[in-house]
């Protein structure tokens, strides 16, 4: 276990439900206050709560409920859960207590505290919560936690969107003699920009004499720059020191060589944008634990990188560059940008599927932006070339074909 910043033991998620319980309570009068009257005014319920930078959870004073009440709500749940959690003794309490076993990623593993223990994964059914506990031979409960990346998803938010475990694994990542757990979460939100798609979290617990702790910072950038396809990706970082943070902080072409960046020399050339001026196109790929990150730089003169994209998406591998085209596309007289690639990624089966998909960004007056539009109506094959797609893509925007 470990402590949050006011010292509670059961870590930051207590904190930020009982600690902060308590102190939001000290303003609640003033903010009902406000929802009133902004309510009235027909206006955002409250200046932070529009800036964005607080989560009012539900509707308030708008749903029928006080936020007093729905604060008591809220905290009446957690207190649910955590008896629920604090319930389970033994192996067997795991899946009375509204507890789901995934069974297929159970492993026996060795700890300095405990001996020799399962590893047993499960998600709370109700709020989606992912918990790993620790059973020894007897099936007694030696240890469980709950402090994980995946857990705060939703920010101040008792429910999550953790879905499944896709992978495990266990090794020595900090050279400390003990067994870490290196794990890769299934996650899929509700709502939002990326609702009801599947995203992987990625995570370690590390192990010490007392028991399991995590580094959110290590946490954080292995999610930050996508080094969680794979237990071997976030061994790489972790362990032997690799990593694809460079290639969006990198300021300059040569930083980005130096660290590794293998430039696609055939499609790398000039060219002349309208708003950013003579630019070099300077595509390339980072290859970590068998995972290639396909990225395209625009480089000026002196080597500074002006522009990048990122055109995988959620692929996990570039398997082949088939072109990159710089043509105006929307008609707007401003050179566009098309790339299309070959991508694999990890079907259900563990067996890798390849695809060829496609990206446009358009040229505006402060850079370039992504497409949203013309791949919803425009679809790609195998069989199709750069000069297809860019034709199919101008007759999108009204374009008369050249073929």
């Amino acid at each position: 276990m470990t402590s949050c910043p006011c010292g509670y033991l059961q870590g930051y998620f207590c904190h930020m439900w009982v600690c902060g319980v308590k102190m939001r309570r000290r303003w609640i009068a003033i903010m009902s206050l406000v929802l009133v009257t902004a309510a009235v005014a027909g206006q955002p319920r409250s200046p932070v709560a529009a800036a964005g930078a607080f989560h009012m959870p539900g509707e308030g004073l708008l749903s029928g409920k006080t936020v007093l009440e729905e604060e008591e709500e809220l905290l009446r749940d957690y207190q649910d859960y955590r008896s629920r959690l604090n319930r389970v003794t033994d192996r067997s309490d795991i899946e009375e207590n509204g507890f789901r076993i995934v069974k297929d990623q159970i492993f026996p593993m060795e700890t300095k505290c405990f001996g020799r223990v399962e590893f047993i994964p499960a998600i709370e059914e109700r709020y989606h919560r992912l918990v790993f506990f620790f059973a020894d031979e007897d099936g007694a409960v030696a240890d469980y936690t709950d402090q994980m990346e995946a857990n705060v998803r939703n920010t101040g938010a008792l429910k999550q969107p953790v879905k499944g475990i896709s992978a495990v694994g266990f090794q020595d990542l900090n050279g400390d003699g003990l067994t870490d757990i290196v794990f890769i979460a299934r996650c899929v939100n509700k709502e939002g920009a990326y609702a009801d798609r599947e995203y992987r979290i990625g995570d370690i617990l590390f192990q010490n004499e007392a028991g399991f702790y995590r580094d959110y910072r290590i946490s954080d950038k292995i999610n930050r720059f996508g080094m969680n396809r794979s237990v071997e990706s976030i061994i790489a970082f972790v362990r032997d020191g690799q990593s694809t943070e460079f290639l969006y902080t990198a300021a300059t072409e040569e930083e980005l060589v130096d660290n590794g960046f293998v430039i696609a020399a055939e499609q790398c050339y000039p060219r002349l944008f309208e708003k950013l001026g003579r630019l070099s196109v300077v595509p390339g790929s980072y290859t970590m634990a068998n995972y290639a990150t396909f990225m395209i730089y625009l480089v000026n003169e002196e080597g500074t990188i002006v522009w990048s994209f990122q055109p995988m998406g959620d692929y996990d591998n570039l398997y082949a560059l088939k072109g990159i085209a710089c043509r105006d596309i929307d008609g707007d007289g401003m050179k566009d940008i098309l790339v299309l690639a070959r991508y694999s990624t990890v079907g259900d089966d563990n067996i890798p599927v390849i695809e060829s998909d496609y990206s446009i960004y358009y040229q505006r007056t402060g850079g370039f932006y992504a497409d949203t539009r013309v791949k919803e109506s425009v679809s790609c094959s195998d069989k199709d070339t750069v000069a297809e797609l860019v034709e199919r893509a101008r007759a999108y925007w009204g374009w008369r074909s050249a073929q």
